[in-house]
């Protein structure tokens, strides 16, 4: 079999040999529910867990291993986080914006469309960043910190303080989903309430993702069941506190178990800017291609004259070569630019310059 060139890591990540390793390792030696005995096997899981979520406080700058909630990924955790939000205040207006990422968007858009609240939108600067010098004034505001179209880092901090300044008692929701794969997560520099990534998107495994709550105790839980209550009595009940309180049931652990050695493992990874460069500015000299991201994204972004998307990811594909087409999940970034989808390419640490070199290759002869 030929050899599959794989440029989606923004979709998912290829997973190295450390995390399957770490995976398999708990299965078989390690694996037990946590909290719930007192055997060697629920003592060395209690300590995969414990050890798991102070690493990724240390890696997300969390103050507290209290404030990092486990949960299935970055959806599972934006959905949450309207329920946990609306549970304890009572949210008149959400403002969102067209960089927005279905799951981070649609959630508080469906709340808004019942009735309970107004929507807002923070307006895009020329280049599609989120222009905070001009933040409506609401009680929720959805933040992306990198699109998974343009690739580009926005400036967290000011647009929380933004928020902040219209709104002292707003809540400030990041989703960090494409973020997390680029550059380091500081919770306390962003100053928001809430976060979310995935670990799939850092060569962890799926079914694993990071919530942070920045002030765990503000909220109530929004699932109920085991492991998160301290003690019913007859029709009363106590809740434990955070992290316990909002993580009902079982959790991911074989998928936790390997998110750590991922994390590990991602940092050490240089981010391949060279092979992005080079392919960026190959495709520049083909008049047929118009280019959707900037030269210095994180991730490259186009579209092809006269060729559809689809088409041209079928095309791709009969030559070994894995890209995103669409519309990413992401449809109002690409009304904006005004296109119906795109073609996304993305590396991760298995890419190499051979790997640039041969996909310039191949669409060369796809455009002839």
């Amino acid at each position: 079999m030929n050899k599959i060139i794989y440029l989606d890591a923004a979709a998912s990540a290829l997973k190295p040999e450390s995390v399957i390793k770490a995976q398999v390792d708990f299965l078989q030696n390690s694996y037990a529910n946590t909290g719930r005995g007192v055997c060697a096997r629920v003592a060395a899981a209690d300590k995969m867990l414990a050890d798991a979520r102070e690493y990724v406080a240390h890696f997300i700058g969390a103050d507290s291993v209290n404030q990092v909630i486990f949960t299935s990924g970055t959806t599972d955790g934006m959905n949450r986080i309207v329920n946990i939000v609306r549970s304890s205040r009572n949210i008149k207006s959400v403002a969102v914006s067209d960089i927005d990422h279905h799951s981070a968007r649609m959630p508080w858009e469906n709340v808004t469309r019942s009735g309970g609240a107004k929507l807002f939108k923070i307006p895009l600067t020329k280049n599609y960043d989120l222009d905070y010098k001009n933040m409506p004034n609401a009680d929720v505001v959805v933040i992306t910190a990198m699109s998974n179209v343009l690739g580009v880092p926005q400036d967290v901090p000011a647009v929380v303080a933004a928020a902040r300044a219209k709104n002292p008692n707003v809540i400030t929701i990041v989703d960090a989903a494409q973020y997390v794969a680029h550059k380091p997560i500081d919770v306390r520099a962003w100053d928001c309430d809430f976060m979310c990534f995935s670990g799939h998107k850092i060569g962890a495994d799926t079914g694993v993702g990071v919530m942070y709550i920045k002030n765990p105790d503000s909220f109530s839980p929004d699932k109920f069941g085991g492991g998160m209550v301290k003690n019913i009595s007859g029709n009363n009940w106590n809740i434990d506190s955070a992290p316990n309180k909002f993580e009902a049931g079982t959790l991911p652990l074989t998928q936790i178990a390997g998110l750590l050695v991922a994390i590990d493992a991602w940092r050490a990874w240089s981010g391949g800017a060279d092979i992005i460069s080079y392919i960026y500015d190959e495709l520049s000299k083909m008049p047929r291609i118009k280019l959707l991201t900037a030269r210095d994204a994180e991730i490259i972004s186009f579209v092809v004259r006269d060729v559809h998307v689809l088409d041209f990811g079928a095309l791709m594909g009969a030559h070994n070569i894995c890209v995103r087409v669409g519309n990413m999940c992401a449809s109002w970034i690409h009304n904006a630019m005004g296109v119906d989808g795109s073609i996304r390419i993305s590396v991760g640490p298995w890419n190499t310059i051979d790997d640039a070199k041969y996909t310039i290759d191949v669409i060369r002869e796809i455009l002839k």
